[in-house]
């Protein structure tokens, strides 16, 4: 007979951070493909002086894709926990599930995405300061060992 192991809160709540992430950067993302201006937003062409991009068609599809659906991807993951050969090989964590790493990551890149976008925009503003802290906060649910000991794969999943 398998052994369910309960589901503590703090999973919970990194489920919810991930799907937050996930469903707000599909939104934005989306936002700016339909309007690559940013008029729609209030974000103008001209704060993209620092950057590499003439309008916020390439920005859209980074935010879709990496922080809109890969999050979702990954909730996928923490929820199910699925065997992907893909994701296993790509942490070192083997005796943690890959979708548990694949958070970690998630956390890292927002992190990231906000630090280069005030750094190009020249700016900062309460959005970025508030999508920095979900990236620290996914780093820090991610990381605490009630979430840890939850993602641990028992002796019948694979290791890779």
């Amino acid at each position: 007979m398998e052994k369910h192991k309960k589901r503590p809160g703090a999973v919970i709540c990194l489920y919810i951070l991930q799907a937050f992430l996930g469903f707000g950067a599909i939104a934005g993302g989306l936002t700016l493909l339909a309007d690559p201006s940013g008029e729609m937003i209030g974000m103008p062409a001209s704060i993209l002086e620092r950057s590499p991009f003439v309008n916020f068609v390439v920005p859209g599809l980074l935010l879709l894709v990496i922080f809109g659906l890969l999050p979702l991807l990954v909730l996928y993951g923490l929820v199910k926990k699925p065997q992907w050969t893909w994701a296993a090989a790509l942490t070192p964590f083997k005796t943690l599930h890959s979708a548990w790493s694949l958070s970690l990551y998630i956390g890292f890149g927002q992190i990231i995405w906000v630090m280069v976008q005030t750094y190009m925009l020249n700016t900062v503003s309460l959005i970025h300061i508030c999508y920095m802290s979900l990236g620290m906060l996914i780093q820090i649910v991610t990381l605490l060992p009630s979430v840890q000991r939850y993602f641990v794969l028992d002796g019948s999943a694979q290791r890779r």
